[in-house]
């Protein structure tokens, strides 16, 4: 049985609770902004394909896939069926035909990562397999389904080789600074496909509660007993809204070499999206097919990108993103502004100007 109660294919089991099913879903309906906006351009550049294929030569994914088998666990009926469960279901709720391979690996630290060039491949560690229960679980193979759904496993690939091939040419200064221009860039995009996943897991596990608990053990652990979702969330908002300009600085440098977006700040991106329009819509079944992406504009994807990060900034409570949506403003006085932001921004008033005689 699948998701929705129908069979498929004969061997799917009965889930714990039925959830809703999304036919011919494309990742579009999902995927953040400007995630989307950077997908659409990508997949619209003549030759992209045949650059990556040569690509693949140079790159270890055969070696990636044989090490996985060699020293890993395939999950399936006979190994980790509860992971297949969860595997096959995602792909049934997400409509992907072709289930991808998933292997178990031993690591303490709690990951997972969807790779790949020519098939994506999903891989968990066996820290993340038992930190979860079962509906967080579900959340997050639904996530990587999500990165496969969208071709992620691409970028993802070629980000991993770079970072590899920038600690190897360390020595060379200005082939180094080439290739981690590069790395910066995907890194940033790569932050905000984790935003898409995480709705993507949404989708699949359709239980935000799941979501957020998942998120606040990958932070916290398995202390349950000892965290609060709210408060989690609080730390969020403090984290945006609080210090001066130098924090903003602070904030920017700290988020640079990362691949994900710091734990708390997911958990609060994915709340607001499960509350939108956008996101009912999907529910109630109005969403974009896969049918119609190729007819997709990419002046329309970069608009609506363009469009997100104004309203990020507009809304944002940051110091930094406050004194930009100033300067967009034509506000006066900034100048003492930046002063004050460096030495603990405050949103006083500026000084009025003394009066003048008229003339």
């Amino acid at each position: 049985m699948s998701s929705d109660g129908h069979e498929q294919n004969g061997n799917e089991r009965v889930p714990s609770r039925q959830r809703r099913r999304f036919p011919g879903i494309s990742s579009r309906a999902y995927e953040h902004p400007a995630d989307r906006s950077a997908l659409v351009a990508l997949r619209k550049l003549s030759g992209f394909d045949t650059v990556f294929k040569a690509l693949s030569g140079l790159l270890p994914e055969r070696s990636l896939r044989l090490l996985f088998l060699s020293d890993s666990v395939r999950v399936s009926d006979q190994q980790f069926s509860h992971l297949n469960d969860m595997l096959r279901d995602a792909c049934y709720i997400l409509d992907l035909e072709k289930v991808p391979p998933m292997y178990v690996t031993q690591d303490p630290q709690p990951n997972a990562m969807c790779i790949g060039l020519d098939e994506p491949i999903i891989v968990v560690s066996t820290g993340l397999v038992e930190l979860l229960d079962e509906e967080e679980m579900r959340a997050v193979v639904g996530h990587e389904v999500g990165h496969a759904l969208s071709g992620h496993a691409v970028y993802r690939t070629i980000l991993l080789f770079l970072t590899n091939l920038a600690l190897r040419i360390a020595w060379i200064p200005m082939g180094n600074l080439a290739i981690m221009a590069i790395v910066t860039a995907l890194r940033e995009w790569f932050r905000k496909s984790e935003l898409s996943a995480d709705r993507a897991g949404l989708l699949v596990g359709q239980d935000l509660q799941a979501s957020m608990r998942g998120l606040m053990k990958i932070a916290g652990g398995n202390h349950l007993h000892e965290m609060n979702v709210d408060a989690f969330l609080q730390q969020a908002e403090e984290y945006e809204a609080g210090g001066d300009l130098r924090d903003s600085v602070l904030k920017i440098l700290n988020v640079l070499p990362r691949s994900h977006p710091f734990t708390a700040v997911r958990a609060a991106e994915l709340k607001k999206w499960a509350e939108s329009r956008d996101h009912q819509r999907i529910m109630d079944g109005h969403y974009p097919r896969r049918s119609e992406d190729k007819d997709t504009s990419v002046s329309d994807s970069f608009r609506e990108s363009a469009q997100s990060y104004a309203s990020d900034v507009k809304t944002s409570k940051d110091p930094l993103m406050k004194l930009v949506t100033d300067l967009a403003g034509g506000a006066g006085h900034l100048g003492g502004r930046v002063r004050r932001g460096f030495d603990g921004f405050t949103s006083q008033p500026p000084p009025k100007a003394p009066p003048q005689d008229e003339e």
